[in-house]
């Protein structure tokens, strides 16, 4: 059975939004692969799957990463969210709710769709709520090796975990070479996001990013919220930055007690139907 699907990308981070009620069933984690697949799918750096019902905002998300496992909360993927609610006059221009897996975040769409606003809730450096291994403590400036080089990093989440590593130089490869080993290193027993950060002035910060379940990304809106909140955290910016990713510029605020909104521009790609031919394919 077909059914349909929109794409859209969050300076160059892409996702496919599918709405449960075109489902004929439950996606299996083995479609999700394929779906994302790029050479087998359409490809993208996950699924979007709503709006489903919520008792406690306009509607619930549920995410799920290329590899099928389920991410609690994305920045990039709750703008396109929102645009696609935008778009299909499921919201209008005014500030609306959305229930993930990491919490309750509010949204506005403005600009002619072109831009988003979430408020992405409070960044927390506690190892308990990170899911970071030992005693329970805030997880700034400590130590860990990966692939023979020993890194100094901070932890930091916002539904979701994160590792960041400032250093005075970063890279593409940099990412690639270090990010999966320090996504499944064994002091996040969950796994982590990975963001190797550079500071460039009071107000501007660049990052590599290595997702959890994804891999390299050219964007991300909680990568983004975290490497500000950690650098902000040491004293190295202030309370307004943009966040220069590969794929573009993501602005973050950092209000009282690191609570995270973040601004950035959303595309819209493609419509389209699957055909029930392609989970055929054998990944």
């Amino acid at each position: 059975m077909n059914f349909s699907f929109s794409k859209y990308h969050a300076l160059g981070n892409d996702y496919i939004v599918i709405n449960p009620k075109d489902l004929p069933a439950p996606l299996t984690t083995e479609q999700v692969k394929v779906i994302c697949h790029r050479n087998f799918g359409v490809g993208s750096d996950g699924i979007l799957l709503g709006p489903l019902p919520s008792s406690t905002a306009k509607c619930a998300l549920k995410i799920y990463n290329p590899d099928g496992s389920i991410a609690e909360k994305s920045g990039n993927g709750l703008r396109i969210f929102s645009r696609y609610l935008w778009d299909t006059k499921f919201v209008g221009d005014d500030e609306f709710a959305i229930q993930t897996d990491g919490g309750l975040v509010r949204s506005t769409v403005f600009d002619g769709g072109a831009m988003v606003r979430v408020e992405m809730g409070k960044i927390s450096f506690d190892s308990d709520k990170i899911g970071v291994v030992g005693s329970k403590r805030d997880v700034i400036n400590e130590k860990i090796t990966v692939a023979g080089r020993e890194f100094t990093y901070c932890a930091a989440t916002i539904g979701n975990p994160h590792c960041v590593l400032p250093l005075t130089e970063i890279s593409s490869e940099m990412a690639h070479k270090y990010g999966p080993g320090l996504e499944t290193h064994p002091n996040f027993p969950k796994k982590i996001n990975v963001q190797f950060l550079k500071i460039l002035d009071r107000a501007n910060i660049q990052i590599e990013i290595w997702e959890r379940g994804a891999g390299y990304t050219l964007a991300s809106g909680s990568s983004s919220s975290a490497a500000a909140s950690v650098a902000h955290k040491l004293g190295l910016v202030d309370n307004k930055i943009s966040v220069h990713c590969p794929g573009g510029i993501i602005k973050i605020e950092i209000r009282e007690g690191f609570d995270i909104l973040m601004t950035g521009g959303v595309t819209k790609v493609s419509e389209g139907v699957y055909s029930p031919e392609i989970f055929s394919e054998k990944l």
